[in-house]
């Protein structure tokens, strides 16, 4: 991480967290996002620490904003390279919705950002041939980075039943909105989108300072990765 100070905080037991069947990684993504919050809007970049999540790396991400409405994958864990089939990092988070669904979806990534707040996203996907039917959430939480700005978003993506083939994608089928500014959860507001300069990038949580290339490159590392030093 860069911050030896943060370490000891930022790893956060979540065994006795209760959780909901089915959906318990995205219970421990925002119980760990809260306790490193505090009593701040939302956690710095630099604070994520994965032996925080361990037990939720496979369904954990992070975004980058790289435009108005748009924020692709930096760091993804393996169910969502399952999911398409294919290495996801680089692609842009819609590339998980169906085509109607993508713009809805842009608008709700440019809130978490202007506003901020905590987004829960109920996903379907209809059955097809070869395509069973599935259901899942995606949760989406604001970072600041060390310059003060939103640009990154710790995520979370968690889909019940066989897969099938692949790609699969989503529909968007509800959005329940926590903002983090006033506490009370309300329907999702869209904002207006506005133009916003190229943002500086950060290091940490072993991210990489390329910039992105299409996940069919093929030269991106094809999941999160785990690694824990020795405890004296």
């Amino acid at each position: 991480m860069g911050h030896t100070d943060h370490t000891a905080q930022n790893v956060v037991a979540m065994s006795d967290h209760r959780t909901h069947v089915g959906y318990g990684p995205l219970a421990q993504v925002e119980a760990y996002w809260e306790s490193l919050r505090g009593s701040r809007l939302m956690p710095r970049r630099s604070d994520i620490d994965p032996r925080g999540i361990e037990s939720a790396l496979e369904y954990a991400f992070i975004l980058e904003r790289v435009a108005v409405g748009v924020a692709r994958l930096r760091i993804a864990g393996g169910h969502l390279r399952d999911l398409m089939g294919m290495e996801v990092r680089g692609m842009p988070i819609t590339a998980f919705f169906a085509t109607q669904s993508r713009p809805r979806v842009s608008e709700v990534l440019e809130e978490v950002f202007q506003m901020p707040g905590q987004t829960n996203l109920h996903l379907i996907a209809p059955a097809a041939h070869g395509r069973p039917a599935l259901a899942g959430r995606i949760l989406l939480l604001p970072l600041e980075s060390d310059l003060g700005d939103v640009s990154r978003v710790l995520g979370c993506l968690v889909v019940q039943g066989d897969i099938g083939q692949t790609p699969r994608r989503f529909d968007l089928a509800q959005e329940k909105r926590h903002s983090v500014l006033g506490g009370a959860t309300r329907p999702l507001r869209y904002a207006a989108p506005f133009q916003q300069p190229s943002l500086p990038r950060e290091t940490g949580f072993a991210e990489g300072k390329a910039n992105f290339t299409p996940a069919t490159t093929g030269h991106i590392p094809a999941y999160l990765r785990l690694v824990k030093s020795k405890q004296e």
